[in-house]
């Protein structure tokens, strides 16, 4: 399969990808030769982002921060929602400690965080 190499080359696709959305939808055949091409381009976008612009698991305190934010919790509200000690949170936060067992339960349970991103794996 043929690869973007360079940046140049993601741009111009990225483009094509933009003059070829407006011409496929949801009942576009997929044997389209533009349904094709938006999918090989696709595809090839995929892989060079994979390589260049990598997407990492975020940490637990980042999940933990974000719903902070969404629910317009401190630090003080956070403890209090999972029934913990600011400090212990504060702990969680400074990477000094990482949650227990009953706390990562807590956490996933009450902040809705995916029990995988509390465990880390």
């Amino acid at each position: 399969m043929a690869q973007i190499k360079n940046q140049a080359a993601y741009k111009a696709a990225l483009k094509r990808i933009d003059e070829l959305l407006p011409l496929v939808t949801d009942n576009t055949p997929t044997d389209d030769p533009n349904y094709l091409e938006l999918d090989m381009i696709s595809d090839m976008v995929e892989e060079y982002e994979d390589i260049h612009y990598p997407i990492s698991t975020p940490s637990l305190v980042d999940v933990i921060k974000l719903r902070m934010y969404e629910r317009n919790l401190t630090i003080d509200g956070v403890a209090e929602l999972l029934g913990i000690g600011k400090g212990t949170i504060n702990d969680i936060f400074s990477g000094k400690t990482e949650p227990g067992l009953n706390v990562g339960r807590l956490i996933s349970q009450r902040l809705s965080i995916d029990p995988a991103v509390v465990l880390g794996v």
